[in-house]
């Protein structure tokens, strides 16, 4: 076998343990599926501000900001416990919380496809903390 061949040959084998690591996307309508289910084996982390979370979130939603969450990280409990579905704004923060959960040992990661924003735009069902007088 030739040397160019080789090497194309391995990289199509070895890909996809490379990708298994990567965060899976999960899009909108599947995780509204899951959260109105009551899956117990998922948390949504919403990694924008808390100021944002009252604003309006995903029902059953935990928030801790992208910023604070390695410090915070024992809140979400054992690294294998959940799936973990992530989202911000529009996905830079997610980006770094991943990054962040993943070096803390979580494996069963997940982005939100389009994050908050696709969310709202599409209508799906929204908390809003109330405003304290």
């Amino acid at each position: 076998m030739r040397l160019p061949a080789l090497a194309a040959v391995l990289a199509v084998l070895l890909a996809p343990a490379a990708w298994a690591n990567e965060p899976s996307a999960i899009e909108p309508q599947s995780l509204a599926e899951r959260v109105s289910s009551g899956d117990t084996a998922l948390l949504v982390l919403d990694v924008r501000t808390a100021a944002e979370f009252d604003e309006g979130h995903i029902p059953g939603a935990v928030n801790i900001p992208y910023d604070s969450l390695a410090s915070r990280i024992a809140e979400l409990g054992p690294a294998g416990e959940h799936d973990v579905v992530v989202y911000c704004r529009s996905g830079r923060r997610s980006a770094i919380a991943l990054s962040t959960l993943k070096d803390a040992g979580f494996s069963r990661l997940f982005h939100l496809e389009g994050d908050w924003l696709r969310w709202s735009e599409e209508n799906r069902s929204i908390v809003r903390t109330p405003v304290q007088p």
